[in-house]
């Protein structure tokens, strides 16, 4: 059983989600003490690879309140942990099809390690975005006049 820490709810507004992988996360101590709190923010980050390496980049976990000196630095670049024949698909579909990677949730899995759910995406347009908020006000309509009955 997973404990969701935290959930980018924009990334299903602003982008079609393609495929979706999961990634571990390089950490420090005090980090993952603060994931614990659950006071990590995904919503502003994204993914970046450099020399066949995986980065988070702006992923926020404000420094652990009864931390040391030796504290983490809140928004550094973290290395995602990955096999290197998906980092090589995942770049390739960047570099060739204009898509992006961007994290979709952050959560414990079963062994209490931290991972990351990343999805490959393509951007959506304004009248893309306008079609999804007419759905979900037309979902939300259909369950609201079914819990009335």
């Amino acid at each position: 059983m997973i404990k969701l820490i935290n959930n980018n709810k924009k990334a299903t507004f602003e982008y079609f989600i393609i495929d979706t992988f999961e990634a571990g996360i390089v950490l420090q101590g005090s980090e993952v003490k603060a994931i614990r709190n659950k006071t990590c923010n995904i919503s502003e980050s994204y993914i970046q690879i450099k020399n066949n390496e995986m980065y988070i980049l702006n992923m926020n976990i404000p420094e652990y309140e009864h931390g040391s000196i030796f504290n983490h630095e809140p928004t550094r670049n973290r290395k995602l942990l990955m096999h290197k024949k998906e980092i090589l698909k995942m770049s390739m579909k960047v570099k060739k099809e204009g898509m992006t990677i961007i994290p979709l949730k952050i959560y414990f899995n079963d062994d209490n390690r931290v991972k990351l759910t990343i999805a490959l995406a393509k951007g959506k347009h304004t009248q893309d975005k306008r079609a999804s908020i007419k759905e979900k006000d037309m979902k939300r309509d259909i369950l609201k006049n079914h819990r009335d009955r």
